[in-house]
């Protein structure tokens, strides 16, 4: 629900945005986030029911009326899904170039790393190796993910030591939403706890 607020917060007050939040500001507007709401207090009243009903006795009456609240929660949660939907079509594409990874006396001439990259359902998957002149040759360049309201951005980088020795050299999740920007970003992402090992990514988000 936090990460949903910031988001509707972000477009339904659109000054952050610079040149572009004119044309945000006439898309948008207080009805979408109203409506968010009451649904979202409505699916909370029929989680409690759903809780104090679990609780009661086994009675036909108590079945009932969890039967009930339990059809009010879906029904509820449908419409949130909606809303959210309705909102994601609105709200433009990232558009992220692969500008490599830096690793300082990490990465060695001929080590082959995959990058995996998830946002809800969608994924981009690409390859590559470190050259002897230390230049990286990546199968794929680019990529375009289409915002989510309620999805972090999930990275992992593996290098492939062999067909059969794969090493996980970290996993990070990461907020998109300061990346509603009208210029293009350049990111530099800690893989690994200590921050030997970062991914370098451009990101430019297009309304």
């Amino acid at each position: 629900a936090r990460l949903l607020d910031n988001w509707l917060f972000l477009f339904l007050c659109p000054t952050n945005l610079g040149p572009i939040s004119h044309k945000i500001e006439t898309i948008f507007d207080g009805e979408l986030y109203d409506a968010y709401c009451i649904q979202r207090r409505l699916r909370d009243g029929a989680s409690k029911m759903v809780a104090a009903f679990n609780s009661a006795t086994g009675s036909k009456e108590a079945r009932e009326s969890l039967s009930e609240a339990n059809k009010g929660y879906r029904e509820c949660t449908e419409h949130m899904c909606s809303l959210e939907s309705e909102l994601e079509s609105q709200m433009g594409e990232f558009h992220v170039k692969m500008k490599g990874l830096a690793g300082f006396a990490r990465l060695c001439a001929g080590d082959q790393y995959e990058v995996l990259m998830r946002y809800g359902r969608q994924r981009w998957r690409l390859r590559g190796r470190v050259e002897v002149s230390n230049k990286q040759m990546w199968d794929s360049e680019e990529y375009i993910f289409l915002p989510l309201v309620t999805e972090l951005l999930s990275i992992k980088v593996t290098e492939l030591k062999s067909l059969a020795n794969h090493v996980v050299v970290g996993t990070v999740s990461c907020e998109m939403l300061d990346l509603f920007c009208p210029l293009p970003q350049t990111l530099a992402v800690d893989i690994n706890d200590l921050g030997t090992v970062k991914l370098n990514l451009e990101v430019t988000w297009r309304y």
